[in-house]
């Protein structure tokens, strides 16, 4: 299984990551953002006019893109028809797909970078709640903007309200516009495949989709420019908040660990606390295999024995002693068997 080191924490903490738990997280974050975009509603009067105040800003910048790409949208099927197709699928379908990728190839960033895309996103429902704009195609007519996705409703499962299947138009926030997480979430993309993908084409794929889906939004008339630009920097604001959550939430955990820390007595006497962390329980095994070791050695090493002339025998070394002869008939036996030293002392006799 894969395991990742925490950032923020040296590298100490090592976290096992299973899908059976990734995913289920990830289902509950998606459906709190999604129950809390229903319930950022706003004042739909509000909502327009924060709209048109976007409108004016942008045209004191003089910045004016989004009228026409959305005539060039409206005017040629082929090129509105399959940016409608991008509005309404890719949102949901390239950011899993990388998700899963990140997950199963490269582990050690997976943590970071799936905490970068929820934190993100939840920063981006605060945006809703505080501030819910009416998007370009829910403006009257006077400010020359179409819905390309009730225009051509008829060659995909959606609407005339947003990219909600028929008839699911009441499931979704419709005055969500600000910030444009279409846009954030195709940024997150391209970064983790310019960042982790090896090869040209995904190096292509990062700058191409985060782009494209900038003009797509703006074209079909969902998205204002400055949403765009709303949508990067509350990516910018995400990743900067990434170390900071992640620590906070090691140390949740930690806390949480605690109640059910397991005591598991060593052979030496000394007690250790065994916890969900690997590196730590490493760390304790170790120190109690040292302890015991330490233990069992004996305090002071044994003298050597001396044997003749200085010469010293190893600790634990047994000095040689001559075989016994067999006794010979008649011989009276001896008191004690000869050693060493009244060999010598014969011989020299």
């Amino acid at each position: 299984m894969p395991q990742t080191d925490t950032p923020g924490t040296g590298g100490i903490s090592r976290l096992r990551l299973r899908w059976w738990t990734e995913l289920p997280l990830i289902v509950l974050v998606y459906a709190a953002y999604s129950a809390g975009r229903l319930l950022a509603r706003g004042d739909v009067a509000s909502a327009v006019d924060h709209g048109i105040g976007i409108l004016r800003i942008e045209k004191f910048l003089r910045l004016n893109a989004e009228n026409p790409l959305n005539r060039l949208f409206t005017a040629h099927s082929w090129i509105g028809v399959p940016a409608d197709f991008w509005y309404a699928s890719l949102h949901y379908l390239v950011t899993p797909v990388v998700l899963i990728w990140l997950f199963r190839s490269r582990a050690v960033q997976y943590r970071a970078a799936r905490a970068w895309l929820m934190i993100s996103t939840l920063i981006g429902l605060v945006g809703f709640t505080l501030l819910p704009t009416c998007p370009p195609r829910l403006l009257t007519m006077g400010h020359g903007f179409v819905d390309t996705m009730a225009q051509y409703s008829d060659y995909g499962w959606w609407g005339g309200e947003a990219s909600a299947p028929r008839g699911l138009g009441g499931m979704t926030n419709q005055y969500a516009a600000m910030p444009s997480l279409h846009v954030g979430w195709a940024l997150w993309c391209g970064v983790m495949l310019w960042r982790h993908g090896r090869s040209p084409l995904a190096r292509i794929a990062a700058v191409a989709y985060p782009l494209i889906t900038t003009i797509v939004v703006m074209g079909t008339a969902n998205h204002y420019f400055l949403d765009a630009v709303a949508g990067a920097a509350t990516m910018g604001v995400g990743l900067l908040l990434v170390r900071p959550v992640l620590r906070l939430a090691d140390r949740v955990k930690a806390r949480l660990r605690l109640p059910f820390a397991v005591a598991r007595p060593s052979s030496g006497g000394v007690t250790g606390v065994v916890t969900g962390s690997s590196s730590t329980s490493k760390s304790l095994t170790g120190a109690l295999s040292a302890s015991s070791a330490a233990s069992s050695s004996p305090s002071s090493a044994p003298e050597a024995s001396i044997v003749s002339g200085g010469c010293q025998t190893s600790t634990g070394e047994r000095i040689p002693r001559p075989r016994k002869r067999p006794a010979e008939p008649g011989a009276e036996p001896s008191a004690r068997p000869a050693d060493a030293g009244d060999s010598a002392k014969t011989a020299a006799r």
